[in-house]
Formats: structure tokens, C-alpha cells, sequence
């Protein structure tokens, strides 16, 4: 007589993107999920002001080899999988003053090739003139964070092993859940210490003077930039991370810079409408490193800082292992091994400015 095996049922708290990844491959893997958000919606944490930049190498400018590495896994999950991101690549740029900046950032970075002021304008004519020499990531992608966020909900909500529970605490549910996925950044610090919050601040501006194909990142020593179309005449303009805790409150002179900066990159942006400005804090810890931190049944996903959209899938799939199979991680779930699990590493380069190709 065949005996079926009882249920799993993982409880996920936090409907942010790390939540609503850890609960998509957790039902695809057949674990009944119950995802409990004290928001009225999914996405209304900080993942709602996210720059949606799929952009591993890039990354590897400021942060740690591991996080390109986890990075890259979710190209295609939202390229493919989810089918919300553009694979358009990633463009950097600098004004002809800051040159070494562009070297800087080809020497710490991967999977580029060199650009002149012609192939800039190749790529996005508007910049045409503007710009001597760039980088172009042809591998990375970008999305539309909200978007994401309605798509992958509507995916859960039409599984049958899911359910949603908003606007709803923890405490008190029943029946108690084998596994619990605690997604709940920067609330998490009650568990998990030496969690911080680092602030980030966004402008949403709409022109249609200009028209993007990509993210449009511009090196400055002082006053770097993100630019992201959005469609629509839209573009979220980013770079702030600032070391406080003020969640809401986005200050005169963030969007007096992060103006400045977008005017840089295309004088057009000055007469460009303000849609939105926003602000919310990322979970951290000193690294900087995202953590899947297990204690008992209980699974802790944080720390993913800035790089919501980049990790959680990668992070996600791990998390699944660990309640499936007892799998285990050290690059994530061990704090101190991510010198190990990254030494010696070589970074490969498609086309290196930094080594003697004009830039």
C-alpha cells in the first residue's frame, strides 16, 4: 500500500520581492505556502523603490565577487521565467573630466566592451555628441520593479498549493507551519542582529523629449547616477545610499542632486516632469552581503542592501533546498565564507578599457 507523504507547509512572511521569490519556487517545488504581509499588497516595501537594474557586472564596481555570482542566476529568471525583464544590457558612461572614473570601473568590473563616442550614439542616439567613451554590459537586463511585483503575484495567486494573507500579523495564525521564511527586512531586526537600514532615495520623471533602450549609469566622483526607462516617457533616476534610518523622508538636496545628475546625462531632463519621489530603507548587514540564516525550522532571507531584484532568485532557489532537501550554502548561510567561496576567482573581461583599448 502506497503511503503519500504529508504536506510541507512553508509559511512566508513579507510579500517584498525576496518573500514573493521564496514563495514561487517553494510552490513550484510542491510546498503548500502561506504568505502573510501586514501590507494591504505585495510590493509595498522598499522593493517598490527599486531601480529594477538586472546588472551582475556592473555590480561588481562596489560589491563582493559572490554577489555577481548570485546575481547572474536572475537574468533569466525574470528575462525567462517571469518573462518582466529587457535584456537590453547596461551603458555606463563619463563626462570627458572624469575618464579615470570610467577606468576605475572597468578594472573592477566584467563582461563589458569598450565604447567610442560613435558606439555610445549606436546604442542610444540621444546621447549622441554627449559622451567620448563608454561601456556597454550587452548580458544585463532591467524591469520595471512594480510591474514585477504585480506579474509575479498574479503567477502565486493562480497556484493552487498558495495563499495569501494580507494585511495580517504572524502571531496567532494557525495551524503552525513546518517551515517559516522570514522575508521581513529591515522588521527583522528583532531576530537578527547587526541588521541596519540603508536609506535610498528615487525620482521618477517623465519626458518625452528623450528615449532610452537601457539603464544609463554616469560615473561621478561625487555625483553618480542611475537613469531607467520605465516606458511611458518614464525614467527612474537613482544613487543615493545614505547611512540613516529616516524610511520616508527624501530631502531638497538628494533631489536637487539627483536632478543635477540626470542633466547631466541629457540637458532634457531639466524640463522634465517630477511624477514621484520616494525614499525607503534597505536591509543590511556590515558586509553588505545578503544572509540565509537558519535556526531551527525557521528560515531568515536578508540583507540583500540594494540588490533586491539581483539576489533574491538566487536566494530563493537556495531556500527551497534547505526546506526540501536539508541542503546547505556556505556562501550565504555561513557569514565568513565568502572570502573562501570567492578567492581566487579570475574575472574575465570581453573587452577591458582599463587595459589599453582608449578608454
Amino acid at each position: 500500500m502506497h503511503i503519500q507523504a504529508p504536506a510541507v507547509l512553508a509559511r512566508v512572511i513579507g510579500a517584498g520581492v525576496a518573500g514573493l521569490c521564496a514563495a514561487y519556487a517553494l510552490a513550484r517545488r510542491g510546498v503548500d505556502v502561506e504568505i502573510v504581509e501586514r501590507e494591504r499588497a505585495s510590493g509595498l516595501g522598499c522593493s517598490r523603490f527599486a531601480g529594477g537594474m538586472i546588472a551582475p557586472w556592473c555590480e561588481l564596481e562596489s560589491a563582493e565577487p559572490l554577489v555577481a555570482t548570485l546575481g547572474e542566476e536572475a537574468l533569466d529568471f525574470w528575462s525567462r521565467e517571469i518573462g518582466v525583464a529587457t535584456r537590453a544590457g547596461s551603458l555606463v558612461v563619463a563626462p570627458r573630466r572624469e575618464r579615470v572614473e570610467l577606468s576605475d570601473f572597468a578594472r573592477r568590473t566584467s563582461h563589458f566592451e569598450a565604447l567610442d563616442g560613435e558606439g555610445i550614439a549606436a546604442l542610444e542616439p540621444d546621447l549622441a555628441g554627449r559622451f567620448e567613451a563608454g561601456l556597454f554590459f550587452p548580458h544585463e537586463a532591467h524591469l520595471d520593479p512594480r510591474a514585477a511585483m504585480v506579474v509575479l503575484t498574479e503567477r502565486l495567486a493562480q497556484m493552487p498549493n498558495v495563499v495569501f494573507r494580507f494585511e495580517q500579523e504572524e502571531a496567532g495564525l494557525a495551524p503552525l507551519p513546518d517551515w517559516t521564511i522570514d522575508c521581513r527586512g529591515l522588521a527583522a531586526r528583532d531576530a537578527l542582529a547587526g541588521l541596519r537600514g540603508v536609506k535610498g532615495e528615487m525620482l521618477i520623471l517623465r519626458s518625452e523629449e528623450i528615449s532610452f533602450t537601457r539603464p544609463v549609469r554616469m560615473l561621478h566622483p561625487r555625483r553618480p547616477v542611475y537613469v531607467v526607462p520605465r516606458g511611458d516617457g518614464l525614467f527612474m533616476v537613482g544613487a543615493t545610499m545614505i547611512e540613516n534610518e529616516e524610511r520616508a523622508r527624501v530631502t531638497a538636496r538628494s533631489v536637487v542632486e539627483l536632478i543635477n545628475s540626470a542633466f547631466a546625462v541629457h540637458p532634457a531632463f531639466a524640463e522634465a516632469e517630477i511624477v514621484e519621489t520616494g525614499s525607503d530603507l534597505r536591509p543590511a548587514f556590515a558586509d553588505n552581503l545578503p544572509r540565509l540564516l537558519k535556526r531551527d525550522r525557521t528560515l531568515y532571507i536578508n540583507g540583500l542592501y540594494r540588490h533586491g531584484f539581483l539576489l533574491a532568485p538566487a536566494l530563493a532557489r537556495r531556500a527551497v533546498e534547505v526546506v526540501v532537501n536539508d541542503g546547505y550554502f556556505p556562501e550565504v548561510m555561513d557569514a565568513h565564507s565568502n572570502q573562501r567561496a570567492t578567492a581566487g576567482r579570475p574575472r574575465h573581461h570581453v573587452a577591458n578599457a582599463a587595459a589599453g583599448t582608449g578608454v
